[in-house]
């Protein structure tokens, strides 16, 4: 068996995201890093192949440009089967990392040296704009029935009150470090819901056999995603469809009919009823739509 030349492999999915990439890729090709790493870009099914654009602009790369969009989990396993880092870093093409990334990152490695059955960590997450504010400190566990949960610090001014690190439930898709080991032993990350769900359905399977965290040490800012559009009825779909396809996986018995009950007769039926309301008819099939293909998914997943 070879050792695996690089400590950490960068993945990114990029999807008609040039601007928002391009800057990613500056700033990890400013910062002098102190460990060898692989930065990996997967262009999923963009207009034009970005990656041939992104890796003339940008040599150190590697990755590849597929024709398909195949979600945010089909691409990021491409970069997974693509990758030799013993760490694999899955950052959003719209996150930047701060100057003191090698800093934060060497903490971060010596982090899993001394907490041996730590599955992934996900840095403080701030917004781009405001840079001082938070977006993620970690998050609340799950209702079982209703699917809810907190992220900690949300939307508040950083001024240190989440400094401290903890085991947290679920990482942030947006800046996940895992290592190599675990994803060998769990798995790739569940193709099955395309958009939305599928990190938190990949956590439910790391943290049955590992802890995950949040570490306030490192430092990710990340731009809100505006790519599928505000209240627009593709991600209505997605979200309603994974909603149930995530509670069907990650439950059973009492608590999944309960869940599924739930999702269908309450939150599906209180949304519809606002759609109808506002005359968006679209959002109201895609809700329809999305609940038959989620119960076509039960039998298959």
């Amino acid at each position: 068996m070879t050792t695996q030349p690089y400590k950490i492999s960068f993945i990114t999915v990029n999807y008609n995201g040039l601007v928002d990439t391009r800057a990613f890729l500056a700033r990890i090709g400013s910062i002098p890093f102190s460990f060898p790493f692989e930065v990996i870009v997967i262009d999923n099914g963009s207009v034009q192949d970005e990656y041939a654009l992104l890796k003339a602009e940008f040599p150190f790369i590697t990755g590849c440009y597929s024709a398909a969009n195949l979600g945010f989990a089909g691409g990021n396993n491409i970069g997974i089967r693509m990758s030799q880092g013993e760490f694999l870093y899955f950052l959003n093409n719209d996150t930047l990392l701060p100057e003191a990334a090698d800093e934060q990152l060497l903490a971060m490695l010596a982090f899993f040296e001394q907490h041996p059955l730590a599955g992934g960590i996900t840095p403080k997450i701030r917004y781009m704009d405001p840079p001082n504010m938070i977006q993620f400190a970690g998050c609340t566990p799950l209702t079982p029935i209703t699917l809810r949960n907190k992220q900690i610090g949300y939307q508040e001014i950083d001024h240190g009150q989440y400094d401290q690190n903890r085991e947290i439930p679920y990482l942030h898709g947006a800046a996940m470090l895992i290592p190599r080991q675990v994803i060998d032993n769990i798995g790739l990350m569940p193709e099955a819901f395309f958009l939305y769900y599928e990190e938190l359905d990949w956590c439910c399977q790391i943290s049955k056999r590992y802890s995950l965290y949040y570490f306030a040490g490192a430092l990710v800012f990340h731009k809100e995603s505006a790519s599928t559009g505000i209240d627009s009825p593709f991600k209505t779909y997605y979200l309603t469809r994974n909603r149930l396809l995530f509670a069907y996986r990650n439950s059973s018995g009492i608590v999944r009919i309960l869940s599924l009950l739930y999702l269908l007769c309450v939150a599906n039926t209180s949304k519809m009823c606002s759609f109808i309301l506002n005359g968006k008819w679209k959002h109201v099939f895609s809700i329809w739509s999305s609940t038959r293909s989620a119960f076509k998914l039960f039998k298959s997943t």
